[in-house]
């Protein structure tokens, strides 16, 4: 199934399932209005979810609905940098021997087709096209042959960095979490919807059409499961949780010359059965 969380034509937020060019209301009929109390739910939620779709008379059309992020508030965003060798030979890090993590909040990014900003204290905006696994089952001390079963489904994201600050430490946090510089969406997609640990599947970044980054998820260094594993060994994993899994080569900071993101650019991150998550970019007021 592909979940969206949308607001329909009457102001309305609610949770919906994305049928083709149009999106049934599963709120209206009677399920949560929001991804993470679904997954609370855990498979009881998927079920009545499914068996709501299988009755639904009454469709909206895509592009009548105004989306919003996938997830309401998770409890935890974890980032996982320098998961591609070729990225981290690009900004002359050593390709890491464990996962190396950092988080975001969600003050960080906005949804699909909502505009991501370019903060007053910086012109270095870069892009990085990711993948995102959504935890549906938590768990501490998770096995790596389990791990997978924690994964409820994925979804895209535009780790939007403001690099000047990013480099000014050792420490990755502040350059990775400036308001509404990242993109999340469209559209949550259930993991049997896709190949399992989303391995094989091409990630292409475009800045104005033009592609920036582009590979393949079977280069990550750590894959899906290794990073459930990591993340849950410092921190029990709740439903609703999220993993944004790396960034490939082509970055703009490591560009010669650099090349960054500016207002009236749009930026789409594109992966192989998962859609497009575009933003357009804009000058913070």
């Amino acid at each position: 199934m592909r979940f969206v969380r949308f607001k329909t034509p009457d102001g309305h937020p609610a949770l919906g399932a994305r049928v083709g060019d149009e999106v049934i209301n599963l709120t209206k009929l009677g399920l949560p209005g929001t991804l993470d109390e679904l997954l609370r739910l855990g498979a009881a939620g998927m079920a009545s979810a499914k068996a709501a779709l299988e009755k639904a008379t009454t469709r909206l059309p895509l592009s009548s609905v105004q989306l919003m992020a996938p997830l309401h508030h998770p409890h935890k965003a974890f980032a996982i940098g320098l998961n591609y060798v070729d990225h981290a030979h690009e900004g002359n890090f050593t390709p890491p021997t464990q996962p190396v993590l950092f988080h975001r909040y969600p003050t960080s990014w906005v949804a699909h087709g909502v505009a991501i900003e370019r903060p007053k204290a910086s012109i270095e905006f870069d892009y990085e096209g990711e993948i995102v696994a959504i935890i549906g089952k938590g768990g501490k001390y998770i096995s790596k042959e389990n791990a997978l079963d924690h994964v409820a489904g994925y979804s895209l994201f535009n780790d939007g960095s403001i690099r000047d600050f990013q480099f000014r430490s050792s420490q990755w946090m502040w350059g990775k979490n400036f308001d509404r510089s990242g993109g999340f969406g469209p559209e949550f997609i259930t993991a049997d919807e896709l190949p399992l640990g989303v391995v094989g599947l091409d990630i292409t970044t475009r800045l104005n059409g033009q592609v920036m980054q582009k590979a393949n998820t079977r280069d990550m260094i750590f894959d899906v499961a290794t990073l459930v594993v990591a993340c849950s060994e410092g921190m029990e994993l709740h439903p609703g949780d999220m993993i944004i899994t790396g960034t490939p080569a082509g970055v703009g900071f490591a560009r010669k010359p650099p090349v960054f993101m500016k207002a009236g650019d749009v930026c789409e991150v594109e992966v192989e059965g998962m859609g497009i998550l575009s933003n357009p970019v804009i000058d913070e007021a």
